[in-house]
């Protein structure tokens, strides 16, 4: 029984002694706004045509973007925080947690991207501001 203890208790120092990667997720839950980096995909990369995280086939001439946690549906404006364009798009998709590992809050697709004069950056800052989630009434 000593024996089984001292094992249990020895795993768990062992695991706790890994490398921990915290990610966390961007606050949503009643924020209406967040800063943050976006990109951009749908050009050349294999998404265009393909189905997003809602189910709809991805069109990267749509102004549409993926987003961690927004509900799909949400409408968000976008300001590119280097020039003050700005764009409003729709959000159907999800990004990989490496993206939210590289501090990135949205992807858009290449139009929204194409208007806010980011394609040549590739990453830029930004301000999302929640315009309508699909529930509302507005």
């Amino acid at each position: 029984m000593k024996s089984c203890v001292l094992t249990i208790t020895i795993l768990f120092l062992l695991v706790g002694c890994g490398k921990k990667t915290r990610v966390s997720a961007p606050t949503t839950a009643g924020a209406k706004t967040q800063e943050g980096l976006a990109s951009w995909y749908g050009k050349g990369d294999g998404y265009h045509g393909k189905r997003t995280a809602n189910g709809e086939r991805f069109d990267r001439n749509k102004l549409t973007a993926a987003h961690y946690s927004l509900a799909f549906g949400t409408e968000v404006r976008v300001t590119n925080k280097n020039n003050g364009k700005k764009v409003v798009v729709r959000i159907n998709d999800r990004y990989p947690i490496e993206t939210l590992r590289k501090g990135r809050i949205i992807d858009l697709s290449y139009k929204a991207a194409q208007i806010l004069d980011m394609i040549r950056d590739g990453v830029v800052p930004v301000i999302l501001e929640v315009l309508s989630e699909p529930n509302d009434s507005s």
